[in-house]
């Protein structure tokens, strides 16, 4: 009897603790508030393969993203409206780029991009928490961004301070999604294939996306004999966003 009642206590004790770890994680919306007429505005660096995958060009602007508008999604659920807007310096107006939709569904916050949907955080924010943050993506009918299927999206470096080139926040999370290299050295002319996927995200709390590092290419060596010149492919790109201000 005594041995029961022990065993009932300790239960009760590690439910009891369990349920208290998980009402004191932050929460998604926190770090990623969405709230009409919020913008964030960054630096950007976009990474272009050009001349025909042979020369690769890093072109800068500044980037501002505003949330527009709340409608429903196509399921009919609550979401946002965000439209990202870009220039080349501070100088110059601001022109239309591009528009994605943002949906608070649940437990996670999903972004719409170019019909690609895309779970950007997810319940419980722990550390090493992970998930198939492209899980939704369908790599049959999106042939061309197959390099994105089972990606595991991890929580890192929870609560942490950054210091960006033009600010600096107090509280922000990682979330590491994915860093890989296939393939022989680009540099050798022998390779015959080489690929680099990269990326990572960070979200301070009040505020949201802060800092975006993304890159995917494609190499496709000529060593074999083939008329083709060396070349990464069409489909290869980067992005870099770091916060400059911030509503």
């Amino acid at each position: 009897m005594k041995q029961f009642v022990l065993l009932l206590v300790i239960t009760v004790v590690l439910f009891s603790c369990h349920k208290n770890e998980t009402l004191n994680t932050p929460n998604i919306h926190d770090y990623y508030p969405l709230v009409v007429g919020k913008w964030v505005t960054y630096d950007m660096d976009s990474t272009v393969f050009t001349n025909f995958g042979r020369s690769i060009e890093v072109h800068h602007y500044q980037a501002m993203d505003s949330i527009d508008a709340e409608i429903i999604d196509n399921l009919g659920r609550p979401a946002f409206r965000v439209l990202r807007f870009i220039r080349t310096d501070a100088s110059k107006p601001w022109q239309p780029n591009n528009t994605f939709m943002a949906v608070p569904s649940g437990n996670t916050i999903e972004l719409i991009e170019n019909n690609l949907r895309f779970q950007k955080l997810k319940m419980p924010i722990t550390q090493y928490f992970s998930w198939k943050g492209n899980s939704f993506i369908d790599i049959s009918i999106y042939s061309d961004v197959r390099y994105l299927e089972d990606w595991d999206y991890t929580y890192d470096s929870i609560n942490y301070p950054l210091v960006l080139p033009t600010t600096y926040v107090d509280s922000t999370i990682k979330v590491a999604h994915r860093d890989e290299y296939l393939g022989g050295d680009v540099n050798d002319p022998l390779t015959l294939y080489a690929e680099k996927n990269f990326s990572e995200e960070k979200y301070a709390k009040g505020i949201g996306l802060v800092w975006r590092d993304f890159i995917h290419w494609q190499y496709q060596g000529s060593s074999d004999g083939s008329t083709t010149p060396s070349h990464y492919e069409e489909s290869s790109y980067g992005i870099r966003l770091s916060m400059i201000d911030h509503n």
